[in-house]
């Protein structure tokens, strides 16, 4: 079994254990988090929905990502990964929520935001709410795996 399947397999324990239900944002990887978790039996009791939204206009249209706050701090900022997640939870019935965004490679990096640099946001709707960016060294599907292994690590620090 691997890391992801072992922490989505913790989260759904966590979450059925506090009657919550879970909505994802997910960008650069592509609803991978939302596989991880479907792919455990009986997930439907916890898993509310998720959101792939890959484009800046998905981000808005699905998630009412302000356009000014992409246009100021980019896609791949804590303050987009902040409203994604917002978003997610104004836009489901769930009480908790996750979102990333990040630049996955090969292209698309630059001296600010080099490939690798994936922005989080866990928001709860009880106010509680984290932002992180991480830095992950790998090729493309690598830094997709360990984002998606962070999201589930930050929802579980969450929930404790």
């Amino acid at each position: 079994m691997d890391e992801l399947t072992k922490l989505a397999i913790q989260l759904g324990i966590a979450l059925k254990a506090n009657g919550q239900m879970l909505a994802l944002a997910e960008s650069c990887t592509g609803g991978m988090v939302a596989e991880a978790v479907t792919g455990i039996a009986g997930s439907s009791q916890w898993f509310e929905r998720g959101f792939v939204t890959y484009s800046n206009p998905s981000k808005i249209d699905m998630l009412g990502v302000d356009a000014q706050v992409i246009l100021y701090f980019g896609a791949v900022s804590e303050q987009t990964a902040q409203a994604m997640a917002l978003g997610a939870l104004s836009h489901s019935q769930a009480q908790l929520a996750a979102s990333i965004t990040g630049i996955a490679g090969p292209d698309g990096g630059s001296t600010e935001k080099p490939v690798g640099t994936v922005c989080f946001a866990w928001a709860a709707k009880d106010g509680r709410l984290v932002l992180a960016t991480h830095h992950f060294a790998g090729d493309r599907a690598q830094i997709r795996q360990l984002a998606s292994q962070q999201c589930l690590l930050g929802l579980l620090a969450l929930l404790k």
